[in-house]
């Protein structure tokens, strides 16, 4: 049942059953190395979820894995994307304009791409703003200095062909797969469920060995962590189906890794409390103080992107103990303290 851990990002397909591939597309200088493509076949072509970034030897790995199951960009009939960021869209755009191939995504995504084909867009304005809000100034000109600033990012969007609903059911052959809303990673996220065959296409919901980043979009809600635990609850609470996910090996099944990230945001509040200790302090100061990744690595230590990801992620985890009376916030910079602690600033 699928492949080693270390294996995961080797070139081809791998089949996962009769009619379903796993092809996984590399991710340039990125730490997440590879953006798994499930293609699906039927007597129309094939189906794929997700399509991954528009580079050019994204598009070379999707190439060859295809010609591994005997078909090419071609026969790709239609693209259903689990969210829009570019790592899972932009060559579904970017092989559409080639090919015609219909794009589909959920339409809790609207908004996003609206705002991302809209002339001028800010690339990482609404990171870069949240940031400053946070007290996090030295993150964002460790960012700058990468030129990865406000508007410094090319982001090649186009509406889709149709919007999906969640509960809509799309056939493939003798299978079907159920369209299910799971925001936090993001507002629009979807995951597709193959109840009859036991199939989870997760995209970024649940992930095997990292956990997903929250609220990373255009206009995060702010309480984007209780969304995502609620969407965690909802996957839950079905039968339990393989694991296919966006980034990572497909030998897991879904109950045990759900449980696994509940835990995980558990006892990262838990921790981020007990880090706020006595006084007020920012978001970005709060994550300074605990330990990142599964190597428990320190704040100082994450590359600047990462670091971004760390400050946005403490935040919103600050901002639901807030909503459940634990945590009190004000402040144009905002300042975070226990309930029920008296501060004083001097």
């Amino acid at each position: 049942m699928g492949v080693s851990t270390s294996d995961w990002v080797r070139p081809g397909a791998e089949k996962i059953t009769d009619g379903v591939w796993r092809i996984p597309v590399v991710l340039p200088n990125d730490g997440l190395k590879a953006v798994n493509i499930y293609a699906l076949a039927d007597d129309d072509g094939l189906t794929l979820i997700d399509g991954g970034w528009a580079l050019e030897a994204a598009k070379t790995a999707l190439t060859a894995g295809l010609a591994d199951i005997g078909a090419g960009l071609g026969d790709v009939r239609r693209f259903m994307v689990t969210h829009a960021h570019r790592d899972h869209y932009t060559a579904a755009i970017a092989i559409r304009r080639e090919f015609g191939t219909r794009v589909l995504l959920g339409a809790g995504e609207r908004h996003a791409i609206e705002a991302k084909i809209k002339p001028g867009h800010p690339g990482l304005g609404t990171q870069f703003a949240l940031l400053s809000q946070h007290g996090a100034e030295p993150v964002m000109a460790a960012l700058i200095a990468l030129g990865l600033g406000p508007g410094a990012l090319d982001l090649g969007y186009e509406a889709p062909d149709e919007w999906i609903s969640s509960g809509q059911i799309f056939g493939v052959g003798d299978r079907e797969l159920k369209a299910i809303a799971t925001p936090g990673h993001t507002h629009g996220h979807l995951v597709f469920a193959d109840h009859d065959n036991g199939l989870l296409f997760a995209g970024d919901h649940v992930l095997p060995h990292i956990t997903p980043s929250i609220g990373f979009e255009v206009d995060p809600p702010k309480l984007a962590l209780r969304d995502y635990l609620e969407s965690l609850q909802l996957v839950r609470a079905m039968p339990d189906m393989r694991l296919l996910p966006a980034h990572g090996p497909s030998d897991d099944m879904v109950h045990a890794r759900i449980d696994a990230l509940l835990a995980h945001h558990a006892t990262r509040l838990a921790e981020i409390e007990a880090a706020l200790g006595t006084g007020q302090v920012t978001a970005y100061e709060v994550s300074a103080r605990i330990p990142w990744t599964s190597r428990k690595r320190a704040f100082a230590e994450l590359e600047p992107f990462n670091q971004m990801l760390a400050v946005l992620e403490t935040a919103l985890h600050l901002d639901l103990l807030v909503a459940q009376g634990k945590a009190e916030a004000d402040g144009e910079i905002v300042l975070y303290r226990r309930s029920g602690i008296d501060t004083e600033i001097i």
